[in-house]
């Protein structure tokens, strides 16, 4: 009678212990119905597919290593950060692309990106390869608003929108592609200048969305751009090594955005703005690779690793055979591994407050 008992005790608490990881599980998973992504090529899911623009990677060996060893218009060899961040709320482990054909307001439902490659937070910057500006972006997003209350009805649309995830991450390109290389911004504005014209377009657009009835944004901040392969290699002044003049313009580019978030949080009711530090982790794996897993951080996979990105890379013979040695795909975008880590850094970190 007593073994029965106890045996019966033993059977109740696991029950119960089932049951209580579930609900915690749903309770996760609910906390973030759907993630919706602003921003450039670190977080295109493919958009750039449909417009006419050379900043395209739907192509090999783009999307080697993705489900099905399929390329989709991501600058990676598989997935990007934000495909394994909704995987991680418990959400589908891949953020279809708004503008691809192949999905619907179904896929989108439970999260849409709206992102394209060589944009920025500045129009300007969107022009030089002709590509979804952040306005167009917010367009699209009005569009799929109105999309997913008639699919999903007025009160749930409202809730998915209210408690979705709002990722925004931008910002290398508006420096590296124009301030930096076009002639029109640069003999405007000071390079302080500029970086308070960028932090008032992201504030603008922050308002924007709470207005719409976002209510938890991701801000990501900008990674070491002084040691991507491509800035490495044309660093004249000390050819293979980091440029720190751009790494130095990164981090006071990110203290800025670190400001807005607190003025904006304490300005809009209801906001849940956080700030992700990128920059941290990316130069630790930068400076300390082999602690990472990583062989070789100064070039990346594709080709000579030293120039290539996009076009240039397509079927690339001396294209490395192992990915997941290298922290770069290509000379300006990580690999699926090192995209991984970001995420789950993420994940412990800013956007532990949304679980």
């Amino acid at each position: 009678m007593y073994k029965m008992t106890l045996k019966y005790y033993f059977f109740l608490c696991s029950m119960i212990l089932v049951q209580l990881l579930s609900c915690f599980t749903q309770i996760t998973a609910a906390s973030v119905p759907a993630t919706i992504v602003f921003g450039d090529s670190s977080v295109d899911a493919g958009n750039n597919n449909q417009l006419s623009t050379i900043a395209k990677s739907n192509f090999k060996p783009y999307g080697r290593d993705f489900i099905g060893g399929n390329p989709t218009g991501r600058f990676s060899n598989g997935r990007l950060a934000i495909d394994f961040i909704s995987e991680a709320f418990g959400l589908p482990p891949t953020v279809p692309a708004y503008l691809d054909p192949a999905f619907g307001i179904q896929n989108f439902s439970t999260g849409v990106c709206f992102a394209s490659a060589a944009s920025g937070y500045d129009n300007a910057t969107a022009d030089v390869l002709s590509v979804l500006p952040l306005w167009k972006q917010m367009e699209y997003f009005k569009e799929y608003q109105r999309r997913l209350k008639a699919f999903q009805g007025e009160k749930k649309a409202k809730e998915t929108l209210n408690n979705a995830l709002y990722i925004m991450s931008l910002g290398t390109n508006d420096f590296l592609e124009n301030y930096y290389t076009m002639p029109g911004r640069s003999r405007q504005q000071t390079v302080y200048q500029y970086e308070n014209f960028l932090t008032g377009i992201a504030e603008r657009f922050i308002i924007q969305l709470h207005r719409l009835g976002a209510q938890k944004i991701d801000l990501t901040g900008l990674p070491p751009m002084g040691c991507l392969p491509l800035e490495r290699a044309t660093n004249l002044m000390y050819v293979s090594n980091c440029n720190e003049n751009y790494n130095n313009v990164a981090k006071n580019f990110n203290s800025k955005l670190q400001h807005l978030v607190r003025k904006l949080n304490r300005q809009l009711p209801g906001l849940r703005l956080v700030y992700s530090d990128v920059y941290s982790v990316f130069a630790d794996i930068v400076r300390d690779p082999m602690s990472f897993g990583f062989e070789n951080a100064d070039r990346g996979c594709c080709a000579t690793g030293l120039f290539e990105m996009g076009y240039v890379c397509n079927r690339n013979p001396f294209t490395c055979d192992n990915a997941n040695k290298y922290v770069f795909w290509d000379a300006f975008h990580p690999t699926e591994h090192t995209n991984s880590i970001i995420a789950d850094y993420l994940m412990k970190t800013s956007l532990a407050a949304f679980l």
